[in-house]
């Protein structure tokens, strides 16, 4: 991780910017802040942070808008930060892209240990060195040196989670995946993502890599078992 990461911190309420910015800033973070949606966006595409910290309510543009609005043109890790707590809605988060999901009242410790785990996640290289740099199936060719993705020599932009999701079926393609193996091989012990976050995912990389997502050529499901990455 470098010493200095930049995280982007958003929320509306000034005690709870207060309490995460000095919790990150002992990590040895560089904190920015915003408490308006207009004055994310604008931070995120000028100040270009390593991981942004989201509320769902804010004023001028809701925390779901922000997040679909960088998921079409980035792939900054994104971690929730909310008060709604049903599983519907930690889908939705993660349905837009997002990384984690932490629901309030929350720990301060415990986000700053959520924020390491998903930076840890983005620059593990341990995907890359366990296996050939580059991996094709089909037209579908994955670099992991250089983090790219590419279906018929279109570049596919995917999220740090999508990737290593991704990556982790295509290292042994053929072989099925259970849920639970899934997030140990691409995101570890340390996830805290709900099991069915794993299906929103693979929903996300179909949308992104299929030619016909309801009629997957490269992600199988295994119905009662997993998936499996292949060509038909």
């Amino acid at each position: 991780m470098p010493a200095r990461t930049k995280v982007l911190v958003v929320d509306d309420d000034p005690k709870t910017v207060d309490l995460v910015k000095l919790y990150l800033q002992r990590e040895g973070h560089t904190v920015l802040c915003a408490s308006h949606g207009v004055d994310a966006l604008r931070q995120a595409r000028e100040e270009r942070p390593d991981l942004i910290v989201l509320d769902l309510m804010l004023p001028g543009v809701d925390g779901l808008s922000i997040c679909r609005t960088l998921r079409a043109e980035s792939s900054v890790p994104i971690i929730m930060l909310t008060a709604r707590t049903t599983e519907n809605d930690r889908l939705a988060g993660l349905d837009l892209g997002a990384d984690d999901y932490v629901t309030k009242p929350f720990s301060p410790r415990e986000l700053a240990a959520r924020v390491r785990a998903v930076l840890r996640r983005t620059a593990d290289e341990g995907l890359e060195g366990a296996g050939p740099p580059e991996v094709s199936c089909g037209e579908l060719r994955i670099d992991y040196r250089r983090h790219e993705v590419t279906i018929a020599s279109r570049f596919v932009v995917l999220t740090p989670t999508e990737f290593r999701l991704l990556g982790a079926l295509a290292r042994e393609p053929g072989r099925v995946f259970s849920r639970e193996e899934l997030i140990q091989k691409a995101f570890g012990c340390d996830f805290d993502g709900v099991d069915r976050g794993i299906d929103v995912h693979i929903l996300h990389l179909r949308r992104k890599i299929e030619p016909d997502p309801r009629h997957p050529r490269y992600i199988k499901t295994i119905y009662g078992a997993g998936y499996k990455l292949g060509v038909s």
